[in-house]
């Protein structure tokens, strides 16, 4: 049921446009096309040489904003701790871990085009020499009086640093225990780690002791079993994953070394690994996605058109509107931002809807009129107007993001906006020139969905019943949203079983360890104790450090018992030392050991320890060299480490400001005398992700009520999403604003212009509602997902508003229908398609994307006719309620 066309006369002259660009298209169509080859030859040209994406995520918000200005002036100030690697060693003992993250570093830095820095804040001399000035007084002197007790031991290997040594100390420990002079509990530790070790050289293996902590007789906390190289590489921000090649080479540094067969574990983390594994992540499930999403919308299209004839005129504008957008990207801005380049996947969802709506009425009007070329000419004439309207709402909407302070979605509001008019323009040149030589067959049976008249009469009948529940469901989903969550935390958009990232929640649980921390840069270190006393009194703040906290407490005390060891330890560690043994004699000593520690009797487990040693002894003495060969790589480095360790933690004397080491100095002190702060986090006791989330953001607010200039990861991801949101806040009013002025212009009506986007609000408030009650929380990936809701909205909308207004009263009935129904679940399953993505962020995209169109496509057929029934001039109800 129709009434008879009545466009407006701005719909008029839309119309009178389009007529006329189909008219010449398909009156000369080959060089239509032949102009459109020569346009794409050039584009594709451009495209493939000049084609570059920027992988720098932080030039996709401008360098004037506050937050931005603090996280620039910081890296100004300690250039060093930017775009870092931080590479996790984790291992069995601390010197096999000292000794191998000595060797990385050593092998990276021997590669300057490649890493402009390499640094371990854990180990030097430094530490070496004043570490147990960091320990609490009572593990200082029980450290000491180990030492003390092990002089005989300690004084043997320094005068024989060799098997012969080695064999020596097991036999003075065989000989004590024998005459009682030695208790077994200081002896069990030392006696089963070189009974292991033989019993490994034996088969030719390297079991190396963990000779630091048997010498002084502790445990090693965790942190004393993990080990950092902090790495700053060379980055290719052309590339993907700028850093790839870096990491890469870090890792096979690392194998070169064996880490693994030493019982290793390295794992990369930090900026870098997780920019890079995300950017890896997106790609790896983008050729999944991509073959899904073309399989899908090739069904789709076939079952909308049900002609390979004007299915592949379509895929071809697709393609050709893709090189075209693309080479407008290049000119206009340069190079692609990791958002920007999702201007394809806006082309494929929005552009190729333009073509879509033209081919289902050309369906309609070639089953009307029989003929090719008076079809697509009429097909112009019936959907031109609301495809030209749709084109200037959307395309006007995507340049609302331009004036934003989020320069990733300004840039891709700039290129997607301008794709909507290079689809509009492609779909009534190229396409009709293209069908009309594609000579599709004529259709035979109506294209609308005649069945759905039922509908529009009984949607007709109880418009005020659709309205108030409408209303009433816009009202529930209002209230719903009040609990939509927006989730700050760039982490849970990554891949949870990166390495990366899991590496980076590893850390997270231990505040000496955080990488979520805040820092801020102080004029001076008093300024910078005092600020840092206040934040630490702060119950979200773990700890604020400054370089005073490399000062170690109660120093007189604790040096006194490291003098008196070094006092009675000094002659044993300065021996005379002994000539290098020959074969024979090492032989001649582990015989010997052996006959001592075979002569013990007990049945105790220090025993077993000692028959076991003895018997490892005489099978390397009777055996080939490789066995005593794999000993001695097992226990001597970490002996003469252990030893070299021993010499300069009794040489320790008073730690100052100024006897800091020159490289920790200026991790924390510029040149200038600013000082640095650090300040990290509470550990999460709240047990989920949702819960760190809101606990980093209570954290980064609190410190910036004390310190506005702190930056760090909470503090970026707080501001960086009310940016965001602000920048879709400000767009969205923009763009609605914009579209209903313009649908006033076009409509001559400010009624229809605002019930044209009346559904698309109700489809917005659904899609949050959802979000809220069912998830997903909406996060810095899936946003997205809104201006491409308004924009296939409120061309869904408009395809209505303008039928209407053309005197078409059974909407869901019509050839349109058909093609807007098809046109959103073609989107919606491309875009469904990204739901199976590794990427958790790109997962949630498709999520929401899909929950959108649906909503949207819900709202156009269900609400938007009845409101349009329910607001509709006397004269249009009467006409309607005519049988």
């Amino acid at each position: 049921m129709s009434l008879p066309p009545q466009p407006s006369p701005p719909g008029a002259l839309l119309g009178r446009l389009v007529v006329a660009l189909v008219g010449r298209s398909v009156r000369w169509p080959v060089a239509t096309l032949l102009l459109c080859a020569v346009v794409t030859v050039f584009a594709a040209w451009l495209t493939v040489t000049r084609f570059t994406l920027d992988s720098d995520v932080s030039k996709l918000f401008p360098d004037d904003l506050g937050w931005r200005v603090s996280e620039r002036t910081l890296a100004e100030a300690f250039p060093e701790r930017t775009d870092l690697v931080v590479a996790v060693l984790d291992g069995p003992d601390a010197g096999r871990l000292d000794r191998a993250a000595e060797a990385l570093s050593e092998r990276l830095r021997a590669q300057p085009q490649l890493f402009r820095t390499v640094r371990r804040p854990d180990a030097g001399e430094f530490w070496d020499r004043h570490g147990l000035l960091f320990l609490p007084e009572a593990e200082v002197a029980a450290v000491a009086e180990r030492l003390i007790e092990g002089q005989a031991l300690l004084g043997t290997i320094a005068a024989d640093p060799s098997l012969r040594g080695l064999a020596e100390i097991s036999r003075l420990m065989a000989e004590g225990l024998a005459r009682g002079e030695a208790e077994p509990d200081r002896v069990a530790g030392p006696l089963h780690a070189l009974a292991a070790a033989a019993d490994a050289a034996t088969r030719n293996d390297v079991a190396p002791p963990d000779w630091r902590a048997l010498m002084t007789g502790q445990a090693p906390r965790p942190s004393e079993l993990r080990r950092f190289v902090m790495i700053q590489p060379t980055l290719d921000y052309a590339q993907l994953s700028a850093g790839a090649a870096a990491s890469e080479v870090i890792r096979e540094e690392a194998r070169m070394l064996g880490l693994a067969e030493q019982g290793m574990r390295l794992r990369l983390t930090g900026p870098v690994p997780m920019g890079d594994e995300e950017f890896a992540t997106v790609a790896d499930g983008a050729v999944l996605t991509g073959v899904l999403s073309f399989v899908l919308v090739g069904i789709l299209l076939w079952m909308a058109l049900r002609s390979w004839r004007l299915i592949w005129p379509l895929l071809a504008l697709t393609v050709v509107g893709i090189f075209w957008t693309a080479a407008f990207g290049l000119l206009a801005v340069g190079s692609f931002n990791p958002l920007s380049i999702a201007f394809a996947v806006m082309f494929i969802g929005l552009g190729n809807d333009f073509g879509t709506q033209y081919a289902v009425q050309f369906r309609a009007e070639s089953a009307r009129l029989g003929q090719v070329r008076p079809a697509l000419i009429e097909a112009a004439r019936v959907a031109g107007p609301g495809m030209t309207l749709a084109t200037l709402a959307i395309g006007l909407s995507f340049f609302a993001f331009i004036p934003t302070d989020y320069r990733g979605v300004a840039e891709l509001g700039l290129i997607a906006g301008a794709g909507m008019f290079i689809g509009w323009l492609l779909a009534m040149t190229m396409l009709p020139a293209l069908m009309l030589l594609a000579r599709p067959g004529r259709e035979m049976r109506e294209v609308g969905y005649p069945a759905l008249r039922p509908v529009d009469q009984w949607l007709s009948r109880h418009a005020r019943l659709a309205g108030t529940l409408a209303l009433l469901l816009a009202l529930f989903c209002a209230g719903a949203s009040y609990w939509l969550r927006f989730d700050t935390n760039p982490i849970n958009l990554r891949d949870p079983q990166a390495e990366s990232v899991s590496t980076w929640r590893d850390l997270a649980q231990d505040p000496d360890t955080d990488p979520n921390t805040l820092e801020i840069l102080a004029p001076d270190m008093e300024a910078a104790q005092a600020l840092a006393a206040r934040l630490d009194a702060l119950p979200e703040v773990a700890r604020a450090t400054t370089l005073a906290d490399f000062i170690p407490e109660g120093q007189e005390a604790k040096l006194f018992l490291i003098e008196d060891a070094a006092m009675l330890l000094g002659p044993a560690l300065a021996p005379t030392p002994r000539e290098p043994p020959t074969e024979a004699e090492t032989i001649a000593a582990l015989r010997e050991a052996a006959l001592a520690l075979a002569a013990l009797r007990g049945t105790g487990p220090v025993a077993a320890d000692a028959r076991a040693l003895a018997i490892a002894y005489n099978r390397l003495a009777d055996g080939l060299p490789a066995g005593r060969e794999a000993l001695a790589e097992a226990t001597l480095p970490g002996l003469t480490d252990t030893l070299r360790r021993v010499r300069l933690l009794l040489s320790a004397g008073p730690v100052t400001l100024d006897t800091l080491p020159e490289a920790l100095r200026r991790d924390w002190i510029t040149a200038t005398g600013q000082a640095r702060i650090e300040i990290a986090p509470t550990p999460n006791t709240g047990g989920g992700e949702g819960d760190e989330t809101t606990q980093l953001r209570r954290f980064a607010r609190a410190v910036q009520a004390v310190a506005p200039d702190a930056t760090g990861l909470a503090i970026s991801a707080v501001e960086s999403s009310a940016t965001i949101q602000g920048a879709f806040i400000l767009s969205g009013v923009i763009a609605m604003t914009v579209v209903v002025l313009l649908l006033w212009v076009a409509l001559r009506s400010l009624k229809l212009s605002v019930l044209a986007v009346a559904p698309l609000a109700l489809a917005g408030l659904l899609t949050m509602a959802h979000c809220a009650l069912l998830g997903p929380d909406l996060n810095l990936a899936n946003i997205i997902a809104l201006p491409l809701l308004f924009g296939m909205g409120v061309a869904y909308d408009i395809y209505f508003v303008t039928a209407w207004q053309q005197g078409r009263r059974d909407l869901l009935a019509s050839p349109l229908n058909r093609a807007v129904i098809y046109s959103a679940v073609t989107n919606a399953a491309a875009f469904g398609a990204l739901m199976v993505s590794p990427h958790p962020g790109t997962a949630s995209m498709g999520v929401v994307l899909s929950i959108s169109l649906v909503y949207s496509l819900a709202c156009v057929m269900l609400v938007l006719p009845p409101l349009l029934k329910l607001f509709a001039t006397p004269t249009e109800r009467a006409h309607m309620e005519r049988p």
